[in-house]
């Protein structure tokens, strides 16, 4: 038993020291997805330790309804699958404004985040994500909307 436990502890330290390779210090680009309407974000990863990251995504939306943008922020847990391949889950918050036909205002959305991505040798990633957002505002959104995204970053 004493044997099992050990083998344990190694092979946890060993998974995240392997962890805490895959992650940059930095990475900017873009994610382009489809929530409410065609939309883009400016998106940008801070590393924080070992699997954890920081996401600052300020996007827009435009379609025959609304018009609106956002800043989301999400605190991320970064998983090692095989080579390149990372996957990712997260929480966050976020701000944003709308205008619409005959009404105007701000919101509020509390975010989940779940997704994958690959780390090419070259300092560039891609990623495919899923967003469900929860809105507070019942002129612009009251319930759970999903976003999913590909999203194209430079690591630095």
């Amino acid at each position: 038993m004493r044997t099992l436990i050990i083998t344990a502890v190694i092979a946890l330290t060993s998974f995240l020291s392997i962890n805490a390779q895959g992650i940059s210090n930095n990475a900017i680009g873009l994610r382009i997805g489809d929530n409410d309407g065609f939309g883009g974000e400016i998106s940008y990863q801070h590393y924080l330790k070992e699997n954890n990251r920081l996401e600052f995504d300020l996007g827009w939306r435009d379609s025959k309804n609304v018009d609106a943008f956002k800043l989301i922020g999400l605190y991320q847990w970064v998983m090692p699958i095989d080579g390149g391949f990372n996957w990712y889950v997260g929480a966050g918050a976020g701000l944003g404004a709308f205008e619409s036909k005959g009404d105007d205002g701000t919101f509020a959305v509390v975010a989940g985040d779940i997704g994958i991505e690959y780390n090419f040798d070259i300092p560039l990633m891609l990623s495919l994500d899923f967003r469900p957002e929860l809105g507070f505002n019942d002129a612009y959104s009251d319930d759970v909307d999903f976003d999913i995204a590909l999203g194209i970053r430079y690591q630095f």
